[in-house]
């Protein structure tokens, strides 16, 4: 086989190839590189077993040789990759397992549950008296290891005297040396119903939990059973439960703390999402408040407001009759210089003028006063939406001078 001409080109994207290979050697997992796979491991390479996913953020999720790679594109809808990635990191978490030493570790028993008697029934002196004898018989079938003799017997005492809590752990205990936990478990539960400091039955209990591999409630109960009364047996059986219980204790309270701190954290984001959101909304409100204000400061005024208008006190001025009156030259005359008194016609005069004037308002109805009635009109100082007379254009000169030759 001829060997191909490779331009630089291609070197240089077998280079790119080889060193992503290198960080994410499970990429040759992918069907579209199993050649590449065949090749390296037929040399005694090996490629780490796994499923390829794309580094956060590259090539949007997808393998650059082709393919969908799972990636930050692959979390469910609505989770965001810091999400997924607590979420992958919890169930890694319950998944790991504290390791225990399982030895003595049967498997559990599923017999039909043990006759326990009748527990609101009064037994009669003669009763007792058989019950006991019937413990004695039981007692001494134990001893010569005959465990089903033994239960035998003692559910006979029970149902004579069902209320005596020491038959239930005795029959426990025999329970127990059938490998039988469960039934052990139920007796001893009754005797603990019976009386609740039967040292015997939490004795028995803790060894059929530590059957079972229950080894917290095994060590709980065989510590009550030392406490109650001390035992050797009880106390050996409690050493040996002791590692398994307390790696499972600390095991516990880690996942315990660890839960709260997601719960801590969960909650936190929910604060921020819920914070980012109000402020999303408010900046909306405000965007929104101001594009209207923009829209009713262009819109000219309707036909109702003007009608509205014009029955008011007075009409406002054009902001172009205020600048014309305040650059007006020296010889136009402003009230000041007018004489006001009653007497003078010219006051009379102005009188009607003003009168004429407030029926005009809003813009350039000022400016038309100014080209019919020849005088300049501005908002009053105190009432910018009324108008006054600033000064006369035309005739008012005139008519200074005419007064000034009477007097």
């Amino acid at each position: 086989m001829a060997m191909p001409n490779l331009s630089h080109s291609d070197l240089e994207k077998l280079k790119f190839f080889i060193n992503f290979v290198a960080e994410n050697p499970t990429v040759l997992n992918t069907p579209q590189l199993q050649f590449v796979k065949d090749f390296i491991e037929k040399f005694g390479g090996k490629v780490p077993a796994g499923e390829f996913k794309m580094p956060g953020g590259a090539a949007g999720g997808k393998c650059p040789f082709g393919g969908d790679a799972g990636g930050a594109s692959d979390s469910p809808s609505g989770m965001n990759v810091d999400e997924s990635e607590e979420s992958d990191l919890e169930e890694s978490e319950q998944e790991s397992e504290v390791e225990l030493d399982m030895e003595g570790v049967i498997d559990a028993d599923t017999d039909a549950d043990q006759p326990m008697g009748d527990s609101s029934k009064t037994p009669s002196e003669e009763e007792i008296d058989q019950a006991s004898d019937l413990r004695s018989q039981a007692a001494a079938a134990y001893s010569e290891q005959k465990f089903d003799e033994a239960i035998a017997l003692y559910t006979k005492a029970i149902e004579l005297n069902p209320g005596n809590a020491l038959f239930h752990a005795k029959r426990g205990q025999a329970f127990l040396k059938l490998k039988k936990p469960n039934a052990c478990i139920r007796d001893c539960d009754k005797a603990l119903e019976l009386n609740c400091d039967s040292a015997a039955a939490y004795k028995f209990r803790g060894r059929a939990h530590r059957l079972l591999g229950d080894w917290e409630k095994a060590a709980n109960d065989l510590r009550q059973a030392c406490k109650l009364d001390f035992d050797e047996e009880a106390d050996e059986w409690l050493r040996e439960v002791t590692p398994n219980a307390k790696k499972l204790e600390q095991h516990r309270i880690k996942q315990e703390r660890k839960r709260a701190e997601r719960e801590t954290k969960k909650a936190q984001r929910r604060a921020r999402a819920h914070a980012k959101e109000r402020s999303k909304q408010q900046q909306q409100q405000q965007q929104e408040l101001k594009l209207t204000n923009q829209r009713s400061q262009q819109q000219p005024p309707s036909a109702a407001q003007q009608t509205k208008s014009n029955g008011s006190s007075s009409g406002s001025a054009h902001p172009s009759s205020s600048a014309a009156a305040q650059s007006t030259a020296a010889h136009e005359h402003r009230f000041s210089h007018i004489n006001k008194s009653h007497e003078t016609p010219c006051y009379k005069q102005l009188e009607l003028v003003i009168t004429a004037a407030d029926r005009f308002r809003f813009g350039r109805r000022s400016t038309a006063v100014e080209s019919i009635l020849g005088f300049r009109v501005v908002p009053f100082p105190d009432q910018p939406e009324c108008l006054m007379v600033d000064s006369f254009v035309h005739a008012m000169p005139t008519m200074l001078q005419q007064q000034q030759q009477q007097q």
